[in-house]
């Protein structure tokens, strides 16, 4: 198949898209040239760009799980939930709840052509394309609503997407608007790249990047991600750990002194319950 073969209809070619750059930092295989040369130019200035995605990756997994221990965790929404890879949250989750049913949001067509990858027989999980920035589209697509009961928790991912949200269209008001909906004792799982302590090039080599993108990207502060947990309780990331925003790799490692990586560096993350 060619790359213009794999655009879905009315999606144009040009520009890379987050989903597809997000790929290729993971060693993956759905991702067009464009998007090759463009993350080569990041990693030129950025040499543990594979890391930070894995370390990013492996904080969606652990909190997925991590929600699935609980009892009454059943149901997962995961938003930006980017082309299929290694371990979906479907794949990680079901194997400690079974019958667990996960919703993914993406606005990238090209996940939804991928789809046939999510879905298993059993109907526990549907992909629809929508907007997180239009959160009625995404809580009342009536997929959405077949599939997730909101008088139940939920356990809402929301990874590596909201740095894609300008502070003009207020991602902390969208955050809450999405949990307004949820049910008591939910909870979120959320991380953000920072350019905190990073080295300008690098960074200005991301900012470079993705202003030709399809998205635009936002690095925010700590103080800036912690606002994202406002009115919530958070978790401690590892045992004997304060309740915390950390880097990503140290949330849920077995060693936090191992897993805090330069690419763990690169995102913030925590996870908080819905009083």
């Amino acid at each position: 198949m060619t790359e213009a073969e794999q655009v879905p209809p009315g999606s144009a070619l040009p520009g890379q898209r987050p989903a597809r750059l997000y790929d290729y930092y993971l060693g993956g295989t759905d991702n067009f040239e464009a998007d090759r040369l463009a993350a080569e130019t990041i990693r030129a200035r950025m040499p543990e760009l594979a890391d930070a995605a894995w370390a990013n990756r492996g904080f969606h997994q652990r909190a997925a799980l991590w929600m699935a221990s609980f009892p009454g965790i059943r149901q997962f929404i995961d938003v930006g939930s980017g082309l299929p890879t290694q371990n979906n949250t479907h794949q990680a989750v079901q194997k400690v709840t079974p019958d667990a049913r996960v919703l993914y949001v993406d606005n990238d067509p090209l996940v939804r052509l991928h789809a046939s990858a999510l879905l298993t027989g059993e109907g526990s999980t549907r992909v629809i394309t929508a907007d997180l920035r239009d959160p009625d589209s995404v809580l009342n697509d009536p997929l959405t609503r077949e599939l997730i009961d909101f008088s139940q928790p939920v356990g809402l991912l929301m990874t590596a997407v909201l740095h894609f949200v300008a502070d003009s269209s207020n991602p902390w008001r969208l955050v809450s608007r999405y949990l307004a909906e949820l049910a008591p004792e939910s909870y979120l799982a959320l991380t953000h790249i920072t350019a905190d302590q990073k080295p300008p090039a690098a960074v200005q080599a991301i900012l470079d990047i993705y202003a030709g993108a399809t998205e635009r990207i936002h690095m925010r502060t700590r103080a800036e991600v912690q606002r994202f947990f406002d009115g919530l309780d958070l978790v401690a990331p590892y045992e004997g750990a304060a309740a915390a925003v950390t880097y990503v790799g140290e949330w849920g490692a077995e060693d936090p002194r191992l897993a805090d990586s330069d690419g763990s560096r690169w995102s913030y993350g925590g996870v908080a319950r819905r009083r």
